[in-house]
């Protein structure tokens, strides 16, 4: 005989439920376990994976095969000053070191860009093409149509014998840049009292020669050279040490310009240099909005004073303007700006082409008009290559225009843009221009790359380019460089059938 306790209905009911209950979180648990695990099994899995070094692909143009570069990544949590990107990291962007400036020497974004470098539908197709979008060469971001023609040697040399030039000029823009490289300061700037100034040239002369960042040899210069400038601006847009010098506007243009080119270069080769646009945007607001109400720019960035600018100032916001449509950056009344700038520019030339200071007439008791380069090239530059003030500056060039070490022909400022508007004319003008200026500037230059001085009173309203100092030598080397490169950072926009 057994006994047995009889449960009621209702703690039947009530055991099974915890039965259940039981079931169910002991079935929970064990899931929660196994995700655990396997969480932990993937990490220990996964980690060693994101400790492999990335690699950079760089491209050269029209060469097929790709270059491996192993690229390093970069500290930026000390608040010390660091030592700029050393030699030995030519072929990455960045070193291991940490930064002293406001941006850090950055990572680098490459993923994949394409070895066609676009196919010229965002940038038009050089020069000579009229509108707005077919200012040219690389000088004003027109990457697509002419990076080929400048980035690699062959091209160059191509290049070189299309339009006038010789292998010596090539020599001459290497051995230059060598010896930019050489000088440059720790902190990636150049020149003494002007820096913002002398920089913007020197990384333009790089952007010239198709290096950038990723360059093998002069990229770790060129990116110190941009982060000099990206950190000048950090705080307000202003590209000068020195804004108290009514003189700054000057070094502010130049510098912008060189930052939206660099914008342009690396939006295309998608390396991510941090704060560039938004620094490159910042500079370039403010040129917008203070230029003067005559349509130029003034000294101090005065926009209502009597004197309204004058044509040199007025030629390197012009320059800057352009390379800054080519960025994709968002300008507000950036094509206002530029057709006031090229209206200020209208009443400033001669009966005989040559464009004057302030007005028409020659200034600083010279017979010449030094600035007619100036003029021309900034009409072309916003496709107004085929106006009568572009003829007639041209052939005012093509008269009256010398260039001659130990005379007083000798004004490389004026001759930095007379070459460069006499080759986007192209024709006979350039071929006559080209043999004037091509050779004379070839035999001055001395063994170390720079290029000697144009002493001696010179037909010129001012010639900071001459002398001993560090500053004037960067000045003239550079202007030259620059000259030699006009070869391929320009497109003719006739003749040749280019």
């Amino acid at each position: 005989m057994s006994l047995h306790a009889q449960l009621s209905p209702e703690a039947q009911a009530r055991l099974d439920a915890m039965k259940r209950n039981s079931t169910i979180s002991s079935i929970v648990i064990a899931i929660l376990s196994i995700v655990l695990i396997g969480l932990l099994l993937a990490f220990i899995l996964i980690t060693p994976l994101f400790k492999e070094t990335p690699v950079i692909v760089t491209y050269s143009a029209n060469i097929p095969a790709e270059e491996v570069i192993e690229s390093k990544k970069v500290s930026t949590n000390s608040k010390q000053k660091p030592s700029a990107p050393s030699s030995s990291s030519a072929k990455v962007i960045a070193a291991q070191t940490t930064s002293n400036v406001a941006i850090p020497v950055p990572e680098v974004d490459v993923p994949q860009p394409s070895t066609d470098f676009g196919n010229g539908d965002d940038f038009g197709d050089g020069w000579g093409t009229g509108g707005d979008g077919g200012g040219g060469g690389g000088g004003f971001g027109a990457i697509p149509a002419t990076m080929r023609k400048r980035c690699s040697k062959e091209d160059r040399l191509q290049r070189l014998a299309e339009t006038g030039g010789v292998p010596q000029c090539e020599d001459a823009v290497v051995k230059a840049l060598r010896w930019m490289k050489s000088t440059q300061a720790a902190d990636g700037s150049w020149g003494e009292g002007d820096k913002a100034a002398m920089t913007g040239l020197g990384l333009l002369a790089y952007l010239g020669h198709c290096e950038t960042p990723i360059s093998e040899e002069f990229g770790d210069s060129c990116l110190k050279a941009m982060t000099f400038l990206i950190n000048l601006g950090m705080k307000d847009g202003k590209l000068s040490q020195k804004v108290s010098d009514k003189h700054w506007p000057y070094e502010h243009a130049i510098a912008t310009y060189a930052l939206a080119e660099s914008a342009t270069f690396c939006k295309q080769l998608s390396i991510n240099v941090p704060n560039l646009n938004e620094v490159t945007q910042k500079a370039g607001q403010f040129l917008i909005d203070n230029q003067h109400k005559s349509g130029g720019w003034d000294y101090s960035y005065d926009e209502s004073g009597d004197r309204g600018g004058d044509v040199s100032i007025a030629g390197w916001h012009i320059q800057a303007l352009k390379a800054m449509k080519h960025t994709g950056i968002d300008f507000k009344n950036l094509s206002r700006c530029a057709s006031k700038a090229i209206n200020y520019l209208a009443d400033k030339q001669d009966s005989e082409g040559g464009f004057g200071y302030s007005g028409p007439g020659l200034h600083g008791g010279l017979d010449y008009h030094t600035l007619t380069g100036v003029g021309v090239l900034c009409y072309q530059m916003w496709g107004k290559e085929n106006q009568s003030a572009v003829r007639k500056g041209a052939k005012y060039i093509a008269k009256n225009s010398k260039l001659k070490w130990g005379t007083e022909f000798a004004d490389l400022y004026g001759h930095y843009y007379e070459a460069q508007a006499m080759m986007n004319r192209g024709g006979q003008e350039w071929k006559d221009y080209n043999a004037m200026m091509r050779d004379e500037v070839l035999k001055n230059q001395d063994p170390a790359g720079t290029w000697k001085s144009p002493d001696g009173k010179l037909r010129a309203v001012g010639a900071s380019f001459q002398g001993g100092s560090a500053q004037s030598v960067f000045y003239r080397t550079a202007l030259c460089t620059l000259m030699m490169e006009v070869y391929y950072r320009f497109l003719p926009g006739t003749g040749g059938g280019h």
